[in-house]
């Protein structure tokens, strides 16, 4: 019994290190070793219910660091909790920000939120805009998230219902947590009521930096110095391999626009839009589930080292 506890911690220690910890950037690089090589490092936000990795091996962004890594970038990836609110999780990862701004001395970072996890690192952006040299959001839903809207309608406050809801989701995230070597505290409802469209028009008009002022347009592309950038897909069922596809399919048939399963596309739009119809559902976006993607897309791994590039061409 004391030697598997001893080795539970242990590996709950190593993966709050190797959360936190880039691999050397040249380690297996053989051409264009500089490619995605940015000025500050890249920090990786995960969405609701994501993780930096599982057990320090499987990645939330699957495959994406290490591609990164492999031409030149500084990449971190971040823990917030699973299911909180946008506030709550935003503090926790400037907390991890600070961190790794003190670590490596650069002064900034550029932040790449994928999900819930866009709307985390424009939180951070905007209460410490000093920290922050670039802004991007991937299939972050701005404008809510018509299933977390319908949920919320159909889940009334303070019922049965609600804390049978809260109770499931909140074990959920705990047990994410804990195989990510972290214990944040999860609380669903404020992470669902940050996803609806009331929720996300009140965090709008505290926090309104690359917002777009029109139903479907783009946002400002620079604020207080700050560049501003999204994209996102529209498409559900992208690979007959893939498990996840049927249940995104079902989830966009609570859209009236566009959508990727989770995110309608004028809702993804924030600062320069970079392009919202990528035919990716929600989990392609972040290579998942385990690289299923469609092969008649662009590859997400592609489209992140593109954008490291783009970030490292205007010296940021």
């Amino acid at each position: 019994m004391k030697i598997r506890k001893g080795f539970v911690a242990a590996t709950v220690a190593a993966s709050v290190l190797l959360s936190l910890a880039p691999v050397r950037a040249d380690a297996f690089c053989l051409f264009n070793c500089s490619y995605t090589k940015t000025k500050y490092p890249i920090v990786l936000a995960h969405g609701m219910a994501g993780f930096s990795s599982l057990f320090g091996v499987y990645e939330y962004f699957y495959g994406i660091p290490g591609a990164l890594r492999n031409q030149g970038a500084t990449v971190y990836t971040t823990s917030v909790s699973q299911f909180n609110s946008t506030q709550q999780r935003g503090e926790q990862l400037l907390a991890q920000v600070k961190t790794i701004v003190a670590t490596t001395g650069k002064g900034k970072v550029n932040l790449i939120g994928h999900s819930h996890g866009g709307l985390d690192v424009r939180y951070v952006a905007a209460v410490r805009p000093d920290l922050v040299a670039s802004v991007t959001s991937v299939a972050t839903p701005h404008k809510g998230a018509d299933l977390a809207t319908y949920l919320r309608a159909h889940v009334s406050g303070g019922s049965f219902t609600e804390s049978v809801l809260a109770y499931f989701v909140n074990s959920l995230g705990t047990v994410l947590g804990l195989l990510t070597g972290h214990t944040n505290q999860q609380d669903a409802i404020a992470g669902l009521d940050s996803l609806t469209a009331a929720g996300l028009a009140s965090f709008n008009a505290v926090y309104p930096q690359g917002v777009p002022t029109t139903a479907c347009g783009s946002g400002a592309a620079t604020v207080g110095g700050i560049r501003y950038y999204s994209w996102s897909g529209t498409g559900v069922l992208t690979n007959v391999l893939d498990v996840s596809d049927t249940p995104l399919g079902l989830t966009s048939l609570f859209y009236s626009e566009s959508n990727d399963g989770l995110v309608g596309r004028c809702s993804s739009h924030l600062g320069t839009v970079i392009r919202d119809n990528y035919f990716q559902n929600h989990l392609d976006e972040v290579n998942q589930v385990i690289g299923l993607v469609s092969i008649f897309e662009t590859n997400p791994v592609t489209l992140f080292k593109g954008h490291a590039n783009r970030l490292k061409n205007l010296g940021l």
